[in-house]
C-alpha cells in the first residue's frame, strides 16, 4: 500500500496585505428593483419569446459551529442577470430554440462563471470575454440539438443579456432584441439590430428613414443557432448610476413603440412591474403583431440598514475577544 502523500507549507503573512472588512469600503452602493413581462401579443398563436431575471449571491452554510450564528450566511455582494430571447419565427423550433438558450446561460452562470471575483481594470473585459463564450455555446447547443432532431433543423433564436455587478453594467447581445438605458430622462440605445437592413444603413446604401418600413427588415443577419457555427457577439460595458433604468425587450416592443414614447413611459412611472405593464399594453394597442417581451431594472441609491450597522458593531468586539482567547491559548501551550 503506498504512503499517503501530504504536501504543506507555512507562509508568514503581513498585515499591511490583509484586505479587512469596511463598511463604508461595501460594493453594495446600488440595489436593484426589477420585472419582467411577455405576453404573446394579438396575432401570433404561441409565444417564442423567453426572459430570465435572476440574482447571484455569496453564500456560507453553516452545517455545524461552536459560535452561535445563523444557519446561512449572505455576502451583501449582489449579482442581477437578465436576459431576453425572441425564437426566430421563420426558422422551425423557435420556442425551443430561445427556451435553450436561456438554459444554456444558466449552465454557464452556475458551473463557469466566476461572478464574485473583483471586477478592476481588465476584469471587466475578462467578464464580457465570458460572455462572448456563453453565448457561443448556447450556438454550439442549439446546433448540437437541431443535429439530433432533424425537425428543429435551422432552429434560432436573439439573444440580449445584461449583467450587473454592483455599479457595473455588462451587455452582450446577438439578434435584433434590444438593450436600453434611461439616465436623467434621456433613453439610450446600447445594442445594435443584427439585420440586413440595419447593415445597409450602416454601409450608407439605405437612410435611416426608409428602414422602419422596409420588407426586409425582419432578416436577421447574425442568431444563435439558425443553422451557423459561428456568430458575432456584441458586448459593451458601462458604468451604472443611481436613477438608472435598464431595459431588454424583443422587438413585439420596438416595432410598434417608439423610444422616445418607451422613455416616456419609463420616466413616469417608477415601479418597476407597472410600466412593463403599460409597454406591453401599448404594443398590444398598436396592433401587437408580435409577441411581445419586457425585462426593466430600477437602480437605486442603496440605504444603510442601522441594524447592519449594530450588528457589525457587536461582532466585531466579539470576534477580536474569540481570537484573543485562542492566541493566549496557543502561548500557553507553546
Amino acid at each position: 500500500m503506498s504512503e499517503l502523500s501530504i504536501q504543506s507549507h507555512l507562509a508568514a503573512v503581513d498585515p499591511s496585505n490583509v484586505e479587512t472588512v469596511k463598511l463604508e469600503d461595501h460594493h453594495a452602493s446600488l440595489t436593484v428593483r426589477s420585472f419582467g413581462l411577455t405576453d404573446p401579443g394579438k396575432v401570433r398563436s404561441s409565444n417564442q419569446d423567453q426572459f430570465l431575471i435572476a440574482s447571484l449571491c455569496k453564500a456560507l452554510h453553516i452545517h455545524n459551529s461552536s459560535v452561535p450564528q445563523p444557519d446561512v450566511q449572505q455576502s451583501r455582494d449582489r449579482g442581477y442577470l437578465f436576459l431576453v430571447a425572441d425564437g426566430m419565427s421563420g426558422h422551425a423550433g423557435g420556442e425551443q430554440a430561445s427556451a435553450l438558450a436561456v438554459s444554456s446561460v444558466e449552465c454557464f452562470v452556475l458551473e463557469t462563471f466566476k461572478w464574485f471575483a473583483r471586477c478592476r481594470g481588465r476584469e471587466h473585459d475578462k467578464v464580457l470575454a465570458d460572455f462572448q463564450n456563453a453565448l457561443g455555446q448556447a450556438n454550439a447547443n442549439l446546433l448540437a440539438q437541431a443535429e439530433a432532431h432533424p425537425e428543429l433543423q435551422q432552429m434560432g433564436t436573439t439573444l440580449t443579456l445584461a449583467y450587473s455587478l454592483n455599479e457595473n453594467l455588462f451587455v452582450a447581445h446577438v439578434g435584433d432584441s434590444r438593450c436600453y438605458i434611461l439616465r436623467d430622462g434621456e433613453l439610450y440605445r446600447l445594442t445594435s439590430d443584427h439585420t440586413l437592413v440595419d447593415e445597409m444603413v450602416r454601409q450608407g446604401v439605405l437612410e435611416p428613414e426608409e428602414a422602419a418600413n422596409h420588407r426586409w427588415r425582419h432578416v436577421i443577419t447574425n442568431a444563435i443557432g439558425a443553422g451557423s457555427p459561428e456568430i458575432k457577439v456584441e458586448v459593451h460595458k458601462l458604468r451604472l448610476e443611481a436613477g438608472d433604468i435598464v431595459l431588454l425587450c424583443s422587438d413585439g416592443l420596438t416595432n410598434l413603440v417608439s423610444d422616445e414614447e418607451i422613455a416616456q413611459m419609463l420616466q413616469d412611472e417608477t415601479d418597476p412591474e407597472q410600466v412593463c405593464r403599460q409597454l406591453v399594453a401599448r404594443a398590444n394597442e398598436e396592433g401587437g403583431d408580435d409577441n411581445i417581451t419586457v425585462v426593466v431594472a430600477r437602480y437605486e441609491a442603496a440605504r444603510t440598514d442601522p441594524k447592519d450597522i449594530k450588528e457589525l458593531s457587536e461582532t466585531i468586539p466579539c470576534w477580536r475577544k474569540l481570537f484573543s482567547s485562542s492566541r493566549e491559548t496557543l502561548a500557553t501551550e507553546g
